[in-house]
């Protein structure tokens, strides 16, 4: 039996897919409900997220998959502030962005957002219609940016780049990933600041030196041993004269309230709850941010906290001062893998700094920059 077969993470989109299809065939006009249908809940609602001083410049951002199109996002969002980005097995921005946007109801748009995504943005099957096209999405972007609902393309050159996909990769084509590396230096970002990452035999995970499945597996929770450190890969290209770790976390993982930061945002999907890692060294305040953004199937109620502890994001964080932020969004209707929005699940929005999930996360970069409160 093929692969294509097998793949419990392509059955269940085409499963969803076939959803979205029959909503649409019934009828473009029929209300489904909100967009926004309640998610599980990861965990019961523990601590306020702290506010800890922290330096919002020079924020960096990484991702897997649906985690990588989301970093990617926020970067370009906010890139007075988000000094570099890691893109790991997922491609360029706006790469699932529908033509007909403005001419169909929301759920067709979802519908032909989708039908790209899958496609197009990862299984590689649109590429003779141009699919993606990195120099149009550079465009867009800069569009965008000067409609004032990004950040200004003029910072993101200046950024610092990682991009990486494993050979073994059945989720998000490795030529799909490549338009990413394009799509950059399409932006103007010089290929000195990129690092591109292509020669790896590995599936479609997270990257490790000894923790997860074997190498070229496709599979939850998508962390594999590689004997290759890619968090420690994704901190030397990010950070400049980033230090090596000693040993193992020694900072606090807090699980905070995310709630906090969506209670006028019906449609963010987010989970109640989420983590922070704070190294010792950024309790009195002072450290910089990085934010990693888990994968489909990877939030805590899939792979409980194998993203957050088995990548080894904590050994990093303690060498170099800085905190990371772990957001979560959960399942839905419309979105059952729980995946982070790159194709408009949430709206039309979703590129723009007025996306939801955009909107949530910056407000808890805006928190953990609040004067230090003593926790």
């Amino acid at each position: 039996m093929s692969y294509r077969m097998t793949n419990p993470f392509l059955t269940a989109w085409r499963r969803w897919m076939m959803f979205v299809f029959l909503s649409v065939v019934a009828g473009w006009l029929i209300v489904l409900g909100p967009t926004a249908c309640t998610t599980e809940q990861a965990e019961t609602k523990t601590e306020t997220l702290p506010a800890l001083a922290a330096n919002l410049d020079g924020t960096t951002v990484s991702g897997l998959s649906s985690g990588a199109y989301m970093a990617g996002q926020f970067e370009l969002a906010y890139s007075k502030i988000v000094s570099g980005a890691a893109i790991v097995a997922g491609g360029p921005f706006g790469c699932a962005e529908s033509a007909f946007s403005g001419i169909v109801p929301d759920i067709g748009v979802q519908f032909l957002s989708a039908s790209r995504a899958a496609s197009g943005c990862m299984l590689d099957t649109l590429s003779l219609y141009g699919v993606p096209d990195p120099k149009a999405l550079a465009e867009r972007a800069n569009e965008l940016s000067e409609a004032g609902r990004i950040g200004p393309i003029a910072d993101v050159k200046t950024d610092r780049i990682y991009i990486f996909s494993g050979t073994k990769d059945q989720v998000v084509k490795p030529r799909i990933v490549g338009t990413a590396v394009q799509f950059y230096r399409d932006l103007g970002v010089p290929a000195a600041n990129i690092e591109s990452v292509m020669d790896v035999p590995a599936g479609h995970a997270i990257l490790t030196m000894d923790k997860g499945g074997s190498c070229s597996v496709n599979a939850v929770p998508y962390i594999v041993d590689c004997d290759y450190d890619q968090v420690g890969a994704i901190f030397g290209q990010l950070l400049e004269n980033a230090k090596k770790p000693s040993g193992k976390a020694t900072g606090r993982f807090i699980t905070f309230d995310q709630d906090a930061f969506t209670k006028d945002l019906d449609k963010a999907g987010l989970t109640s709850s989420a983590v922070v890692y704070v190294p010792k060294s950024c309790a009195g305040g002072g450290c910089r941010i990085h934010i990693a953004f888990h994968g489909c199937q990877q939030n805590r109620n899939s792979v409980e906290t194998a993203f957050i502890r088995d990548t080894g994001y904590g050994r990093w964080a303690d060498a170099n001062n800085v905190i990371v932020l772990f957001p979560e969004v959960g399942k839905s209707a419309l979105n059952p893998l729980g995946c982070w929005d790159w194709w408009g699940y949430t709206g039309r929005d979703y590129l723009t700094r007025d996306a939801p999930q955009i909107k949530a996360v910056y407000r808890m970069l805006q928190r953990l920059a609040s004067p230090n409160n003593g926790t």
